[in-house]
């Protein structure tokens, strides 16, 4: 009779423990103090899975008008962020420089969206972030969505736009392409990506900044390698492998801060390197990119996308190819070219026109369509 007991209390135990860990939960939801005036925010955990289905606790940030509870939910932006770094430190979350750098979250703050801001897998959290692999990165927005559900004071709903600029706004093309396999339960209202990287391969080819090249494709050989195994054989030797990995382990993006020195050179000494190097030719990064770039056929409308004409890291040639090819879909693109706009300034220069395309959306508006002119 006790091992009956003991059995039973055991089969009821055990589905709690996998509820501790269903995607999407939140785990904690702590206050930031130091949040734009009119602004309430909050630092959270919560679980998502990887491409594989493994369970992994993340981070991000929640931000809220400072108002009281509506009487129906808020609309919910996930904002996507562009590329900070790989190793666990850079996280965004974490950076007292969060919000001025983050341009597409206060401004939908104070009109009055529940803004969230996943750091993603792998920052904040030890775990090898997967640096522009599209799955995790989706699951872990689209879980953060459900998440800040969860924060009482910000009452977000489950209708939400997806909005990203660079890495985040390849992010936020494979969220809209996973969003209703993954999260039926949320409803994607669009997707709109500032220079998003779209297909790899080409992108980490055709930017016409080497040194950003060098450093981004650090960041992806280091991730890869890491995450998968894959050998640097055919791209680096044993040295270059080495100030590779350091690269990628020791180094956030931050625009307020020269790089140091040892830094400057560790780029110089990668973008020499792999000069002649194109991974969309070696494998088995060539099929690892290939995986991992957007597919055109497969990317639900409607889409918002930006690009600056002075972009020299994400090549605007490619990413109008991308956009002809969506649009040889019949899915609906707002296209938004942008004169004089360098890279890190795509999502800022287009703020006031991407949130007027995410308003009319909750809006149930018809869509434009400028496929005509792209």
């Amino acid at each position: 009779m006790r091992h009956l007991l003991l059995l039973l209390a055991l089969a009821i135990a055990a589905p709690t423990a996998a509820q501790a860990q269903q995607a999407g939960s939140l785990i904690a939801a702590d206050p930031l103090p130091d949040a734009p005036p009119g602004v309430q925010a909050w630092r959270i955990q919560y679980w998502t899975t990887n491409g594989s289905g493994a369970p992994l606790r993340v981070t991000g940030l929640v931000a809220a008008p400072m108002e009281a509870v509506p009487p129906r939910p808020r609309r919910v932006i996930a904002w996507t962020h562009g590329a900070w770094g790989v190793a666990e430190k850079c996280a965004p979350s974490l950076s007292a420089n969060f919000f001025p750098a983050s341009a597409g979250v206060e401004p939908a703050v104070r009109q009055g969206y529940v803004v969230v801001a996943p750091d993603y897998i792998g920052l904040g959290n030890p775990t090898m972030h997967p640096f522009l692999i599209g799955d995790d990165t989706s699951h872990a927005v689209l879980d953060g969505v459900r998440a800040a559900r969860g924060i009482v004071g910000a009452a977000a709903g489950s209708s939400f736009a997806v909005w990203g600029e660079s890495q985040g706004g390849h992010a936020a093309l494979w969220t809209a392409t996973n969003a209703r396999r993954y999260a039926p339960d949320l409803t994607l209202v669009g997707a709109a990506a500032a220079a998003p990287p779209t297909d790899l391969a080409a992108n980490l080819r055709e930017g016409s900044d080497k040194n950003a090249r060098a450093l981004l494709l650090s960041f992806a050989l280091h991730s890869w390698s890491t995450l998968y195994g894959y050998s640097m054989d055919g791209i680096a030797n044993k040295t270059n492998a080495g100030i590779i990995h350091r690269l990628a382990e020791n180094n956030c993006v931050s625009l307020e801060k020269k790089p140091k020195l040892g830094t400057i050179l560790g780029i110089l000494t990668v973008a020499r390197a792999t000069r002649t190097k194109d991974i969309g030719q070696i494998e088995p990064w060539k099929s690892l990119a290939r995986a991992n770039s957007v597919d055109p056929a497969r990317v639900p409308g409607p889409l918002l996308i930006a690009q600056g004409d002075r972009d020299t890291i994400v090549a605007p040639a490619v990413t109008r190819k991308f956009a002809k090819s969506v649009c040889r879909n019949r899915t609906k693109v707002r296209w938004i070219e942008m004169r004089g706009t360098e890279h890190g300034a795509s999502a800022k220069d287009s703020v006031g026109e991407t949130l007027s395309w995410i308003g009319a959306r909750f809006d149930g508006q018809s869509p434009p369509d400028d496929c005509r002119r792209i």
